[in-house]
């Protein structure tokens, strides 16, 4: 008997692992990972117990001792292959890719085992030294690879049961990669590194002790994640690649003679340079993650699933949120955001906010349709990354974002919307609160959303459209009332006017009286021709602005505040139906005057630039809310004034100046006032007045 440090070495391993092994064979075996580390650890004492013996007394044989550490390695892979959730099956498996990488590891675990027995009954070995090596170096690397999934799986306080089992299971196998590579490198197994085997088992015994305590408190539980083949790849690769290096090697060292030690620096220089080259190139690493990704995995949604639970939350019509915030929240939390904002193409072919969702609101949101970044959203379906840009903005052509995507908290993605081929909106999506990495498939599902949801606000905006519709049918049917009314009025004042000549006594105030009554006559005779046929040609005719602004000044002056006028005093040419025109003012000094008390001040100024004219109607009263500017200022039938307004003068008024070619922009603060910005071209101007022809001069 032969006492050396290699015996003692592996002796003390093989009795420290039969000592857990009976301290788990005491406790109650459950589950089945409990199952396979009692089997694991009893397997590793059996053969460190054969390595013991054989440097001692030289018995068992290699082919003994060699058996025996393949099947150590079969049932530490099989406690990974448990961990993992690797299923043999290819119905219960997870993934292909999982039933590939797990047969394939059996497949070289069962040549080895074969090789093996083979060597003891023959003379000629089944395999030659160099493959056995080669394949424990590929056992080795395995474990090592599916190492690395259990740690990047495991999360949160389950990090805290495996770690030790990972560091025991690892550093042995990183043990023998080095051990084997060396053999392989220089064609035989190093004195010093195989009689300190036993003592490196060994000291990662207690390692696995601790994770039994540790999984008594709580289980060993890890999902495989989306990056398994993508990371098992990589280390695959690295693997590969010092096998590489190794055969290079071991062929430089055999059949370079003299030069071989200076072929062999510049061998191993070159490859490192290649690996850190191939390694630093982020674009073959994206390569490799959407190739990887399109072609082995399954796909990371379910889109079934995912169709059907967004569209339930897009058409449930018991939710009191509105379809736009519902479409926000749904695009948010894809990419587990928290907040956003959509933007929307507006009456003026602009685009502007329209809802927000766990966000502030924007004052300055109108995106020009000539913008860049709308130009860009609309050439193509493409998604795009603030974060992205600020790293590269050559990525998107360097188009300008605009500020008031900038000033938004966090800002990240900006999804476009289209119906049809045509760019409807799109939603902004702020910064989620845990990193997270987007990949193709992320990019694809919000795009489908997107589409979508696209057609489902366009679907309402149409819906909208044909309510109003139907609200003016009901107006027009509510005037045929209304006539039956005029119409008994005005035959009690033709009446009237027929017998007041025979009746009257005072001469003075019956011809006066004569003269109101046909005016009221004349008054309720258009409006009934108003009323029967709504839709008349304009009389356009080319007046003076000013003096017609100043008219309806003098006419409201009748109530408080007294409007008060200011800046251009000159005259100003302008093409219009000079009654609608005068319509607007009045109805829009009117709305100044019941929005201020007594003692507060309506204003009225006039600028002229270059083709235009702008007309501010400015009043200190009560002002409005920004959400009630853009959703019901402008919308037919929604008025303040309850029962005493319908609701249609604002709209009518901004309707026409719109037709005139013109604009009407709001600005308010709630206790401060309000201000209406009126912007007509002028005769003359850079901008023509569309829709108008046949026009006649009148001189003011």
């Amino acid at each position: 008997m032969v006492i050396n440090f290699g015996a003692i070495s592996h002796a003390t391993g093989a009795l420290v692992y039969f000592l857990i092994t009976l301290l788990l064979a005491r406790g109650y075996m459950r589950r089945l990972v409990d199952r396979a580390l009692l089997t694991a650890c009893l397997v590793t004492s059996i053969w460190l117990g054969a390595l013991a013996a054989q440097q001692a007394i030289g018995a068992p044989s290699f082919v003994t001792r060699y058996c025996l550490e393949v099947v150590r390695n079969a049932a530490w892979i099989g406690v990974l292959f448990i961990i993992l959730g690797i299923n043999l099956s290819p119905r219960k498996s997870n993934t292909p890719t999982q039933y590939w990488l797990g047969m394939s590891i059996i497949a070289v675990l069962a040549v080895m085992l074969v090789a093996g027995f083979t060597r003891s009954f023959t003379d000629e070995p089944l395999i030659s030294g160099q493959w056995l090596l080669l394949g424990q170096i590929s056992v080795s690397l395995a474990g090592l690879v599916m190492l690395e999934q259990v740690w990047r799986n495991a999360t949160g306080y389950k990090r805290s049961n495996i770690r030790y089992l990972c560091l025991g299971i690892g550093a042995f196998y990183i043990y023998d990669f080095f051990l084997y590579s060396d053999a392989l490198l220089f064609n035989k197994i190093s004195a010093p590194f195989w009689d300190a085997r036993g003592a490196v088992n060994t000291i990662c015994a207690p390692l696995v002790a601790l994770t039994m305590v540790n999984t008594r408190k709580q289980p060993i539980d890890v999902q495989i994640s989306r990056q398994f083949v993508f990371h098992t790849s990589a280390l695959v690769f690295a693997g590969l690649y010092l096998l590489i290096m190794s055969a290079g090697g071991y062929y430089i060292n055999t059949a370079g003679g003299s030069w071989s030690e200076a072929l062999l620096i510049i061998f191993f220089f070159s490859s490192t340079i290649i690996l850190v080259l191939l390694g630093s190139s982020a674009w073959l690493r994206a390569r490799l993650m959407v190739f990887i990704s399109q072609h082995f995995f399954n796909y990371k949604y379910d889109y079934r699933e995912e169709w059907l639970s967004i569209t339930r939350l897009l058409t449930a019509l018991d939710s009191d949120e509105a379809l736009e915030k519902r479409i926000i929240r749904v695009m948010s939390n894809l990419v587990e955001s928290h907040a956003g904002a959509l933007w929307l193409r507006d009456e003026d072919n602009s685009f502007s906010a329209k809802a927000f969702w766990n966000m502030s609101e924007i004052k300055f949101d109108k995106i020009d349709v000539s913008s860049e970044l709308i130009e860009f959203l609309s050439q193509g379906d493409w998604v795009v990354n603030l974060k992205e840009y600020q790293i590269d903005p050559t990525r998107y052509h360097l188009m300008e974002i605009p500020d008031c995507i900038w000033n938004t908290k966090k800002p990240w993605l900006i999804v476009p919307l289209f119906v049809r081929e045509s760019l409807f909106g799109f939603v902004l999506i702020t910064e989620p609160i845990a990193k997270i990495e987007l990949n193709w498939e992320n990019y694809d599902l919000l795009k489908i959303v997107a589409r979508q949801a696209g057609g489902y606000l366009a679907l309402l905006q149409t819906q909208d459209r044909l309510s109003e519709s139907k609200q003016f049918e009901a107006v027009n049917r509510t005037s045929a009332f209304m006539v039956h009314d005029l119409k008994t009025i005005i035959a009690q004042l033709s009446l009237l006017v027929n017998n007041a000549e025979r009746h009257k006594t005072n001469p003075v105030f019956i011809d006066d009286m004569i003269r109101t009554t046909e005016h009221a006559l004349k008054k309720m005779n258009h409006l009934l021709v108003q009323i029967r046929n709504p839709v008349t040609r304009d009389e356009i005719t080319q007046f003076d602005l000013v003096s017609l602004i100043k008219e309806v000044i003098a006419y409201e002056s009748k109530r408080e505040p007294h409007p008060s006028f200011s800046g251009e005093s000159s005259a100003i040419s302008i093409t219009a139906d000079r009654d609608k025109l005068k319509s607007v003012f009045i109805h829009l000094i009117q709305n100044a005057q019941d929005a201020t008390d007594k003692t507060g001040e309506v204003s009225i100024s006039v600028k002229r630039s270059a083709g235009w004219v702008v007309v501010f109607v400015q009043d200190t009263g009560c002002g409005m809310t920004d959400e009630f500017i853009k959703g019901q200022l402008f919308k037919p039938f929604e008025s303040t004034k309850g029962l005493t307004g319908m609701g249609i003068g604002v709209y009518q008024s901004r309707e026409y100046i719109r037709k005139l070619g013109g604009s009407v922009d709001v600005t308010s603060q709630v206790g401060v006032g309000t201000c209406f910005t009126i912007k007509i071209p002028i005769v003359g101007g850079a901008v023509p007045t569309p829709g108008f022809s046949n026009m006649k001069a009148v001189n003011q």
